[in-house]
């Protein structure tokens, strides 16, 4: 009796759920209503980004052989590291796109529709103005220098071939910015799943763009072009149908644009790209520590059970980002208790998925790198336990950050972040004498949990109380 009580628990915890995946909205006219709305949101959000993440993946593992078949090795190469940078500059438009994000997120919850498109339109001019300048300088800079040295190539037609494809890099990756505030406009209105589907239509086409290109039998240039300037194609529609349909009354206009909009947007932006290089320096340096003090050779020892484990990551943010926006809008309307339970339930839900991934991960870890990578790598059990507790931490970090990030204290994480930061290096270049390739991944665990978890925590209780009245 009692079993079968749990089930319909269960079950009707689950059809709650489903209940906000719909596309007809919730009635908003009271606070109940918003609140489904906006769980309505997220979920769709939600689901949309796991589609779009398993779309932009697909095309890309689908591209590497064909291109590796029909470019020489060094092109490969050339083709790999721009490919990759295009992924490590998500932070290159110094945080203007999420300053424009949480500006819009939180006039949204106050209906000041006006306010959106005087940010938008500020957003627009911001990131336009840093694209040109970024053309103009790789412009001057052309001729002068021998871009074939970066790449490190030796042959005449790798030699030939390095300027004009960092060139076909370099504009794609200009014109990206300001085409990418469309995506940060329907975040902060909690729209992200348009985002994410025009994002599986940019992949689509960058793959077929790829694969014409072959069958053309055309240079490194225009597979840089397809790989990045097609997807552009998509944001471009995107912009286009969103502003001239959809929401015709926030499409930017030059009479919009305001010098102290454009001053607080940079000013939010500066904080978040701080908050990005520093995580970055905190979270990424781990196989730079680890070649320096253990050797190379003990990277991928490292590398590759972290690439299994961060997957729980990649999860947990797609889940977990669409959260944002939502608590923007719901701080702005004076909706603390929303908010409140909303954080609650993402940290539990992050705590279990992240401890039973975690806990597969470990027993069944050694069996996944067998059959991955041949036994190539054979990771001791102290550098598995360290990821899973890790993992566990980051998933609370990552609630706590949705909520400092979307009730705008920026400041307060830039704070914990360069303390959290400088501890960690610290402590992973220590630990990592004392204990080897395990060593890196604990002084993480330990130095996020002491200055960035707990810190959080308490200052995020003491904040919702001071606004809930209690």
């Amino acid at each position: 009796m009692a079993v079968a009580l749990k089930l319909r628990h269960g079950f009707g915890a689950i059809a709650r759920k489903l209940h906000y995946v719909r596309l007809t909205p919730f009635d908003t006219d009271t606070a109940e209503g918003r609140a489904h709305e906006r769980q309505r949101r997220v979920a769709l959000s939600a689901m949309a980004s796991m589609v779009a993440k398993v779309i932009s993946v697909s095309t890309a593992l689908i591209s590497v052989p064909l291109t590796l078949h029909y470019l020489g090795a060094e092109q490969y190469g050339m083709w790999i590291i721009l490919s990759s940078l295009q992924a490590s500059f998500t932070f290159a438009d110094l945080g203007v796109g999420n300053g424009v994000l949480n500006q819009v997120a939180t006039l949204y919850g106050r209906d000041d529709f006006e306010g959106i498109r005087r940010v938008i339109s500020c957003g627009y001019a911001i990131l336009t103005v840093v694209a040109l300048a970024i053309i103009g300088l790789f412009a001057a800079l052309y001729h002068l220098v021998p871009w074939f040295e970066i790449f490190n190539v030796k042959t005449a037609a790798a030699q030939a071939e390095a300027g004009p494809a960092l060139g076909a890099f370099i504009l794609c990756f200009a014109a990206a910015m300001p085409l990418g505030i469309v995506q940060k406009v329907q975040i902060g209105l909690q729209r992200g799943f348009m985002a994410s589907l025009w994002q599986c239509a940019g992949s689509v086409i960058g793959l077929v763009g790829v694969l014409v290109c072959i069958k053309m039998k055309l240079s490194l240039f225009w597979l840089i072009f397809a790989l990045m300037g097609q997807p552009l194609v998509a944001a471009l529609l995107n912009s286009m149908i969103f502003f001239g349909f959809i929401e015709r009354g926030l499409s930017p206009r030059l009479r919009q644009i305001s010098l102290g909009v454009m001053r607080a947007i940079s000013q939010t932006g500066a904080m978040f790209f701080v908050l990005q290089i520093v995580a970055a320096a905190t979270f990424y340096v781990d196989s730079i520590i680890l070649a320096q003090v253990l050797g190379a050779s003990q990277v991928p020892v490292y590398s590759v059970p972290e690439k299994l484990f961060s997957l729980i990551a990649t999860v947990l943010a797609m889940v977990q980002a669409p959260l944002w926006p939502a608590y923007s809008e719901a701080v702005a309307r004076g909706e603390y208790e929303w908010a409140r339970r909303t954080l609650r339930n993402s940290q539990i839900f992050a705590a279990g998925f992240a401890t039973i991934c975690s806990t597969v991960l470990v027993i069944g870890g050694p069996t996944i790198l067998h059959y991955w990578v041949n036994g190539a790598v054979q990771p001791p059990l102290m550098l598995m336990l360290g990821l899973a507790i890790w993992k566990i931490v980051e998933g609370q970090g990552n609630a706590m950050a949705m909520f400092l990030n979307g009730t705008n204290q920026i400041r307060f994480l830039v704070v914990l972040s360069v303390v959290t930061a400088v501890v960690a290096v610290t402590l992973k270049v220590l630990l990592a004498r004392q204990f080897g390739i395990s060593g890196t991944v604990w002084a993480t665990t330990i130095a996020f949990s002491i200055f960035m978890l707990i810190p959080s925590i308490m200052h995020t209780r003491k904040y919702l109380l001071e606004r809930s009245g209690h």
